[in-house]
């Protein structure tokens, strides 16, 4: 609005101003026509009549409505001069007079005083060529020209003003008619994003909002109907695992007591019957682990799992973990290092369940690392203690990094192992650094092996802000004899 103010003022006053000028000029030249018949028969400035003719002259100009009010007529060299009214300030200025002088018609725009009042002129000088050159100036008043811009000024800041308040009112209503059903439904959804699945839109006329209103609520209420749905799947599955888990314990207590039986007399047995005695306690130990992770699993579905904290020495733990894992290291032929500070790394920490999470990550290693070094890190900072695991194996296929911790989630199921896993361990691994506040997460790449980072709180009650071990993957050079065949788990 101030750009357009602008641009149509000056517009205004450029057509105004040039209509005047153009018109004072025609005026000016209809005058010096007059004057110069007048003044035609004086041929020097020394003659007394002359004097008195300019002065007739300039009177007769000045009040002829027609003409300019103000006239000064003077001789070329200025000898004589005649002024209407008697002014010393109706002077045009000196670079006017040089144009004139020059022989052109020359015009100036000058605040001048005369009587008594400072006001807008237009002054137009014009050379009259005469026996005797005379200068003719003529002071045009502008001063309603200057009431028009003005006004014109005026009307464009009221009618700006009202247009700016009539846009306001028309934002206002859009905002309320359009823009506020949109942010309603923005704050709909995102309470529907928080788990407020009863929220809803309020339907309001007849109009495409009324009906986008109706369409949200309606895919709120499918929303919420299949989230129930899910939920309801969700408990019934877990309270199903939890009922056959418990059930299974009695029967399997019976089972162990018969088999534990037979194993202990299996040298009174013939051979068949001994490896057969065998291969059954092998079996019911793998069910009982089986059956002892699913109860974990219910334990933390249905919230019941909790911490028993000690101060212990992290670096200590994993020492024993690598020592009861060293008869299966020993049978695939990896080498299994550790590396800790030179002073114990003390936490607060539920110490059955972190050694649960390193015997899973390093067995898990041991079994994919196909002959090469499996390398445990431990470190601190002065909030959080992390222990990384690290093979250089198979590695894992893209994408493959956020699902290993998915429960009966296997790359490979068909893939021989050395120990019968179940597909819960990195599941468990996962909840029980949950359960400290903490994080478990896994990086690797086909071929080129894979790293795990467990990362504590070094008190309890703490959450993990940063790992002393960053989850940075970085592949050892490979050696010829070193050809990747599978993914890991």
């Amino acid at each position: 609005m101030l750009i357009f103010s602008f641009v149509v003022a000056g517009s205004v006053t450029s057509g105004l101003l040039s209509e005047g000028r153009n018109t004072a000029v025609d005026e000016t030249e209809n005058a010096v026509e007059r004057v110069a018949e007048q003044l035609a028969p004086y041929g020097t400035t020394s003659d007394s009549a002359l004097a008195t003719t300019m002065q007739r002259i300039v009177n007769e100009l000045a009040e002829d409505p027609v003409y300019a009010p103000v006239i000064v007529l003077r001789t070329a060299d200025g000898a004589v001069t005649k002024t209407h009214p008697v002014a010393g300030g109706a002077l045009p200025s000196e670079a006017l007079q040089a144009n004139v002088a020059e022989g052109k018609i020359a015009v100036q725009y000058g605040d001048f005083t005369l009587d008594g009042e400072s006001m807008p002129y237009l002054v137009v000088g014009s050379f009259i060529d005469l026996p005797i050159d005379y200068e003719l100036y003529a002071f045009y008043p502008l001063e309603s020209q200057q009431d028009t811009i003005s006004l014109l000024r005026t009307n464009l800041a009221l009618a700006g003003v009202a247009l700016v308040l009539l846009l306001g009112v028309i934002a206002a209503l859009v905002t309320r008619l359009v823009v506020t059903p949109v942010r309603e439904a923005a704050r709909t959804s995102q309470r529907l994003a928080a788990g407020l699945l009863h929220e809803r839109m309020e339907v309001r006329g007849s109009d495409d909002l009324a009906r986008l209103a109706g369409s949200f609520n309606l895919m709120a209420e499918n929303l919420q109907s299949q989230i129930r749905r899910l939920e309801e799947m969700s408990m019934m599955q877990r309270r199903f695992t939890s009922d056959v888990s418990h059930e299974l314990r009695t029967p399997l207590a019976t089972i162990r007591m018969a088999a534990d039986l037979l194993f202990d007399n299996r040298d009174d047995f013939d051979p068949v019957t001994k490896r057969s005695t065998e291969l059954l306690q092998d079996q019911i130990d793998r069910f009982e682990d089986l059956l002892q992770e699913l109860l974990e699993i219910s334990r933390f579905d249905s919230g019941f799992a909790s911490l028993e904290v000690d101060a212990v020495d992290v670096g200590r733990i994993a020492e024993e973990v690598v020592e009861g894992l060293s008869h299966l290291a020993g049978e695939c032929g990896v080498e299994v290092s550790v590396s800790k500070p030179a002073r114990r790394v003390i936490a607060e920490v539920d110490p059955r369940r972190v050694q649960r999470i390193l015997r899973n990550l390093v067995s898990n290693a041991i079994e994919h690392a196909e002959g090469k070094p499996v390398e445990i890190t431990v470190a601190e900072s002065e909030t959080a203690m992390a222990v990384s695991v690290r093979d250089h194996g198979v590695g894992l296929r893209p994408g493959h990094a956020d699902r290993v911790f998915d429960r009966f989630w296997r790359a490979d199921p068909s893939r021989n192992r050395k120990t019968g896993g179940t597909g819960l361990g990195l599941a468990i691994s996962l909840e029980d650094a949950k359960l400290h506040s903490g994080t478990l997460q896994a990086a690797g790449e086909p071929g080129k092996g894979t790293l795990f980072v467990l990362t504590l709180p070094l008190q309890a009650g703490n959450r993990v802000i940063a790992s002393p071990i960053p989850l940075r993957f970085e592949a050892r050079p490979p050696t010829d004899s070193e050809v990747p065949h599978a993914t890991q788990d």
